[in-house]
């Protein structure tokens, strides 16, 4: 397996091979996804639901991402590791928006930010991509707006919503970025919004006609249970199987038939009988 980039998923997308995503946050889940061939890895701020337990990303802070995805960043070899800037780390002022995205390249070890918003983060993304630091946009349901938004709802439902939609997504590839994320968009929107650019687009609730897919892996995999969104597949049920093993863990813990003796390390009598 090669290192994933930029050009590789360019190349991808021309191919109409798709492209795999999945988030992360640390490092032996991301060795596991990066073995799987997995071409990006995301370390989302949707940690600090998964992982902080908080209510929404709203608190994540740019110290957090740092720490996680610098853990990914160990464990994966070949995955291209995008960082989310996470909310009010780009939105106040581009000078902030730069510094932080830096911060997530230099200390964080990613190869990519990605940050949310069309038309009004274009400023921001161009003054990253100066930087010479690659962007990943998010349009759709962008969730450092849910108290905008009124919840977690489907956007581009309108004929208005829709062209808007359009409208960021040209843009925001205009203004430099090199991935972008729908989130929540109907497939048919989707996928005329995939072949009127020229970059790559990942969905996560944008149907099959996107250049590829992202979920969060505790959603996937069956291990995030407050709620399961509509476009979440589950590929296995690890909670299931994780909470079985804890509570056989502890049953055998309470019998005391483990450890069992191949567990255990051994002493030579006569230096327990020199003990007394």
């Amino acid at each position: 397996m090669s290192k994933n980039t930029v050009a590789t998923l360019l190349k991808q997308k021309e191919q109409g091979d798709k492209i795999t995503m999945l988030t992360c946050y640390d490092y032996s889940t991301a060795k596991l996804i990066d073995e799987a061939g997995i071409n990006t890895i995301l370390i989302g701020d949707s940690l600090g639901m998964v992982v902080l337990g908080y209510e929404d990303t709203l608190s994540v802070t740019v110290e957090d991402m740092i720490h996680h995805s610098a853990a990914v960043a160990r464990g994966a070899k070949n995955a291209l590791i995008v960082c989310d800037m996470p909310f009010m780390s780009y939105q106040v002022s581009v000078e902030d928006a730069v510094r932080n995205a830096g911060r997530l390249m230099k200390e964080g070890r990613a190869n990519m930010v990605k940050l949310e918003g069309g038309a009004s983060v274009c400023p921001q993304i161009e003054a990253i991509v100066k930087a010479s630091i690659p962007v990943c946009a998010h349009i759709g349901l962008t969730p450092q707006s849910v108290n905008a938004f009124g919840g977690f709802k489907v956007q581009g439902k309108s004929e208005e919503a829709a062209r808007q939609l359009l409208e960021d997504a040209k843009k925001v590839e205009a203004a430099g970025a090199s991935l972008l994320v729908m989130e929540c968009v109907p497939a048919k929107l989707a996928e005329l919004i995939t072949k009127e650019l020229h970059i790559p687009t990942i969905g996560i609730g944008a149907g099959a006609g996107c250049d590829g897919q992202v979920l969060v892996y505790q959603d996937m995999l069956g291990m995030f249970s407050d709620f399961t969104p509509k476009f979440v597949k589950k590929f296995a049920e690890t909670g299931n199987v994780m909470k079985q093993a804890f509570e056989t863990y502890a049953k055998e813990v309470k019998e005391g038939t483990f450890p069992a003796p191949e567990h255990t390390f051994k002493i030579n009598e006569e230096v327990l009988e020199k003990l007394y």
